[in-house]
């Protein structure tokens, strides 16, 4: 009975199981064998605005330390210490791993601050052992750490680091026996010049890179069986992916061009169903692309950026909507603070005829941050004349970020637009009246969204 009691005990929070110990001494002895220890700001109930620097991470090492000290020296199943605060630093770090973390720990959490730059020095000692063995969830932040071939990690199955100090030599000594790993997620680990992912991690799914540095150079998969890749970084990184691999969700995205990545590395992403490109320096330049994405039915576009070239053709991403014959679903974010195309407001020339694939597929279209640009009307026009599945077309003139509108940031007031996107708004709104409406049909949902009226002034009137 005892043992059932401390079961469900041990599903409560942390901080309702500290409360319910001090309503009974039965509820007491339950805590003193809780196994699920979680150290932040909330479960210690430290208020930062009545603290100061000193007295936050005094406050926070005291709590932890009579915690710990009041402790019997049980089996921990879950540890987490988060302590973020970036001006302050904790002490006794070593002495609580000691304490908590004991063979058969399952999830183990730190995520520290670094002041002055300094990483705390993980010890990993206490993990080459049975409590290495047991871990299925690892998840590290601003931590340095040397890990040596004794570990064996034969239960993880998801990894988390960010920004961890750690070369590609010591993170494969952990991915040497993690055979058991699903899941991966690497954040501005800047120490990582080449990133192997060895072909012995059978059940890895899901891979994500976050490159917050330049020094990440090569990321090599052999892993058989990873179907959702993520790498956000610069464009000098390169991919190198084992044969026959099936990607179900690819989402790449780089703060310059990745024209060189449409022609030469999508050709290869033939099982792909879901895929993200994003570009925020330069434009997404397609090619006639020869490859066929069959199975491809979500396409995320993102070139959302303070401005970019007055140059570049919108309409050049046909040749990626016509390699895309079961597509079903498109967004696009085509968001500039300051839009520099030609506009079709004024201009008296007719709008091209795009030649194209004729989509029966395509159900839904987004386009965030519409604006006048006359290939950026083109396109819109080339879409609707050649799908005839489309049911809904959505045309945000607005930023599209949820804390910029009115309705979703809690503030009950939107963020101000600045003028010179108001005007363009202006533009838009004409655009899409003058332009796309009559191309509309009857059976197609327009949906047009346009700043606040309550928050900001109309949009100026276009001659």
């Amino acid at each position: 009975m005892q043992d059932i009691w401390c079961h469900i005990y041990s599903l409560l929070p942390m901080r309702d199981a500290a409360r319910a110990a001090c309503v009974s001494h039965a509820f007491k002895r339950s805590w003193r064998c809780y196994p699920n220890l979680a150290f932040n700001m909330i479960t210690l109930g430290i208020d930062i605005e009545s603290c100061g620097e000193d007295g936050i991470a005094r406050n926070f090492t005291n709590k932890v330390d009579h915690i710990l000290k009041n402790r019997p020296c049980i089996a921990t199943k879950t540890l987490e210490i988060v302590f973020r605060y970036y001006n302050a630093k904790v002490c006794n770090i070593d002495s609580w791993f000691q304490a908590a973390v004991t063979p058969g720990i399952e999830e183990l959490t730190i995520e520290l601050s670094s002041k002055s730059g300094r990483y705390y020095n993980f010890p990993w000692s206490l993990l080459a052992n049975e409590s290495g063995n047991s871990i299925r969830y690892l998840n590290l932040a601003r931590c340095a750490f040397s890990p040596t071939d004794e570990l064996c990690f034969k239960s993880l199955s998801r990894l988390e680091l960010s920004d961890v100090a750690i070369t590609g030599d010591q993170l494969g000594s952990i991915l040497h026996n993690s055979f058991a790993l699903q899941r991966m997620q690497l954040k501005f680990c800047n120490k990582i010049i080449c990133l192997k992912i060895p072909f012995h991690l059978q059940q890895l799914r899901y891979l994500d890179v976050f490159d917050g540095g330049s020094s990440l150079r090569v990321i090599e998969v052999e892993a058989p069986n990873l179907s959702n890749f993520q790498f956000m970084g610069h464009r000098k990184v390169h991919l190198s992916f084992g044969v026959g691999l099936q990607f179900k969700k690819f989402d790449l995205y780089f703060p310059g061009a990745i024209s060189y990545v449409c022609a030469d590395f999508l050709s290869s992403l033939r099982y792909v169903e879901d895929l993200s490109l994003g570009s925020r320096c330069e434009m997404i330049d397609t090619p006639v692309l020869h490859s066929k994405f069959l199975h491809l039915k979500h396409l995320n576009v993102d070139l959302q950026a303070m401005t970019f070239s007055p140059t570049y053709d919108y309409c050049s991403l046909i040749s990626l909507f016509d390699a895309s014959p079961f597509l079903e679903t498109l967004v696009m974010n085509v968001l500039q603070q300051k839009m520099l195309h030609e506009s079709i407001v004024g201009d008296a020339s007719h709008l091209r005829q795009m030649p194209g694939h004729h989509h029966d597929s395509l159900k839904t279209v987004k386009i965030i941050g519409f604006s006048s640009a006359k290939s950026l009307v083109e396109l819109t026009c080339h879409i609707i004349e050649n799908t005839s599945s489309l049911e809904s077309l959505t045309l945000n003139t607005t930023t599209g970020h949820p804390f910029d509108s009115c309705l979703t940031n809690n503030t009950g007031k939107c963020n101000l637009l600045g003028v010179d996107f108001m005007v363009e708004v202006g533009r838009g709104l004409l655009a899409i009246r003058t332009y796309v409406e009559p191309k509309v049909p009857s059976g197609v949902e327009l949906n047009v969204v346009e700043p606040c009226r309550r928050c900001h002034d109309q949009p100026p009137p276009m001659p």
